[in-house]
């Protein structure tokens, strides 16, 4: 794969460290790559945007599912997984996911991860929606992606791992042969490394999370600006499947105009019997799916914003009043702390809830070693399309996938550079070749990031149409052209920094989605097109693959077969 010759307009690298791997991220997908490259003897330098516990991760409120528990297996955790995933789904990456999740788990629990427990000191398995057993493990309640982030983050310092907190990666680095060189990033604040600099390495694992920021609420961090699947286009990868936003169904609703983060009220909620009622008290889930309140997110966030239209409102209820004090208290007591913040009390009142965007299904496109299509370049975690999650994912299997593919992708990097810890070898250390002579691509103002929100909201959310996905695509185009232009006729861009960075790649993702989106015209899984509202197994039961052009604009595809094609033809050719 040829790189596309484009960057983000930034200064050039006034400082470098060199490495075998870097890892871009520092959620459970990110943390476990590196420690299982530590471990192999790999010299491992983990970069992330914010500090190591502030990822996606520790926001998990659901768990981590995997065929624990007594009666269930591999194969029953496959095949809800597939239903979920409408058609979509990668066989051979579910299969390897609910096969080696189990161990995955037990390796968590091993390195020092605490989960709930029974009395009889067995995991403390729940369920939720799209899964027909109890196979969720979580921790403190509704505070599961906190202990894992904990644990893999003591693990790391325990382990003396190199890092680089507060740095937002801005490109990748290729060398002579296309492959990759390592990344180039900018630190922001005081401390050992400042202003743009460089890891060179051959091997670069991004793990840098969701896209979720695209949208004006969301479930994501402020940090969730899509920054590792701008890099990978921008590097001549492609992504697949971007189309597929998960809206989470029940996100406590704080008034129509509120944006940013917005408090999730957890799936394991209706896991653990809460009804989905309207004003009026009537469990409208009921009827629509076998599984009711249960049903897959698609399904359930469908049925919710159905129930609004037709009723005229903004927002539906969760009643979990019959749960009482109790069990709000030692199950629920994150959300309860944050209810009860925000006015609501769940112990007398149903809660106020509404769809927002809580997870991409889609990203850079990788095969079961999580290698991309670019030489040297690893995707794991959010950022990555694994083939795992279709057109829509399975609740709590996204800690899961974190876990597998990372350890998936130590292993394949640590067989093509040489255990270090065996040889005392380490891999040789890649000569980036000079930045290429294409302008850069220019900065938006950092406004832009607001004015992408409120396009990609009304035109590609829950629900989408020819013509509201035309107009978003019209007015991202117009902000695009602005600024391509402004830097042809005058030389003028946004002043470097992270905020314009951050807005320049939520655009370059917009694009994508929307794309891809107009593409797509049928209904499946979270992707819900109004002018086109049945699923079409015959047209588009397939994928949709998306890369960068060298010009900026993009190469649009669909692949023949719902089948995965292979992201390299070997591995002795990548």
């Amino acid at each position: 794969m040829t790189s596309t010759g484009i960057r983000l307009h930034a200064p050039a690298p006034g400082w470098n460290l060199d490495a075998d791997v870097v890892v871009v991220g520092s959620g459970v997908a990110g943390l476990t790559a590196a420690l299982r490259c530590e471990a192999a003897g790999l010299r491992t330098v983990v970069v992330t945007k914010a500090r190591l516990d502030d990822g996606s991760t520790r926001w998990a409120q659901g768990g981590i599912a995997a065929a624990l528990g007594e009666g269930d297996t591999p194969d029953q955790h496959l095949d809800d997984t597939l239903v979920a995933g409408v058609g979509l789904c990668d066989e051979n990456a579910v299969r390897t996911l609910v096969t080696e999740g189990p161990d995955a788990v037990r390796r968590l629990i091993a390195a020092g991860a605490h989960f709930d427990e029974t009395e009889d000191g067995e995991l403390d398995l729940t369920r939720e929606g799209g899964h027909h057993r109890r196979r969720i493990a979580h921790a403190g309640g509704d505070a599961s992606g906190a202990e894992v982030s904990r644990a893999l983050v003591e693990a790391v310092r325990e382990r003396g791992l190199r890092t680089v907190e507060n740095a937002l990666v801005l490109d990748l680095l290729t060398d002579a042969d296309g492959r990759t060189a390592g990344v180039s990033l900018h630190v922001m604040g005081e401390g050992q490394h400042d202003g743009v600099g460089a890891v060179l390495a051959p091997a670069v694992v991004l793990a840098t999370g969701g896209m979720g920021q695209v949208f004006s609420a969301t479930t994501n961090p402020h940090v969730s600006t899509g920054d590792g699947v701008a890099l990978a286009l921008r590097a001549g990868a492609e992504v697949s499947d971007l189309e597929f936003v998960q809206f989470h169904p029940t996100v406590l609703f704080l008034g129509k105009d509120a944006e940013g983060q917005q408090p999730l009220v957890s799936e394991a909620v209706r896991g653990e019997g809460a009804h989905l009622v309207d004003a009026d008290g009537v469990r409208f889930m009921v009827g629509q799916h076998e599984l009711a309140e249960l049903a897959p997110r698609d399904v359930v966030a469908k049925g919710i914003v159905r129930r609004m239209q037709e009723q005229g409102v903004e927002h539906m209820y969760l009643d979990a009043r019959h749960f009482g004090a109790d069990m709000w208290e030692k199950r629920f007591p994150t959300i309860l702390a944050t209810c009860r913040a925000h006015g609501m009390d769940p112990i007398t009142e149903p809660i106020p809830i509404a769809p927002a965007a809580h997870f991409a299904s889609g990203g850079v496109r990788t095969d079961l070693h999580g290698r991309s299509t670019v030489p040297g370049l690893y995707a794991c975690g959010e950022v990555a399309c694994t083939g795992v999650h279709g057109a829509n994912r399975l609740a709590s299997n996204s800690l899961l996938e974190g876990l597998v593919y990372a350890e998936r992708i130590a292993e394949d990097i640590k067989k093509r550079h040489g255990e270090a810890g065996e040889n005392g070898l380490h891999a040789r250390v890649p000569a980036p070749v000079a930045q290429p002579e294409t302008p850069p691509h220019p900065l938006l103002p950092a406004e832009a990031r607001f004015a992408i929100q409120r396009v990609m909201t009304a035109g590609a959310g829950v629900l989408r149409s020819e013509e509201s996905l035309a107009e978003a695509a019209a007015q991202l185009g117009r902000i695009h052209a602005e600024a391509v232009n402004s830097l042809a006729e005058h030389g003028k861009t946004a002043e470097p920094g992270v905020d314009t960075w951050e807005a320049t790649n939520l655009l370059c993702v917009a694009r994508v989605l929307v794309a891809a989106a107009r593409r797509r015209e049928e209904t499946r899984g979270c992707h819900w097109r109004e002018d086109h509202a049945d699923r079409d197994d015959a047209n588009w039961r397939r994928h949709i693959v998306v890369r960068l052009n060298p010009d900026r604009t993009l190469a649009t595809h669909t692949t023949a077969t719902a089948d995965f094609p292979a992201t390299a033809k070997t591995p002795q050719e990548q």
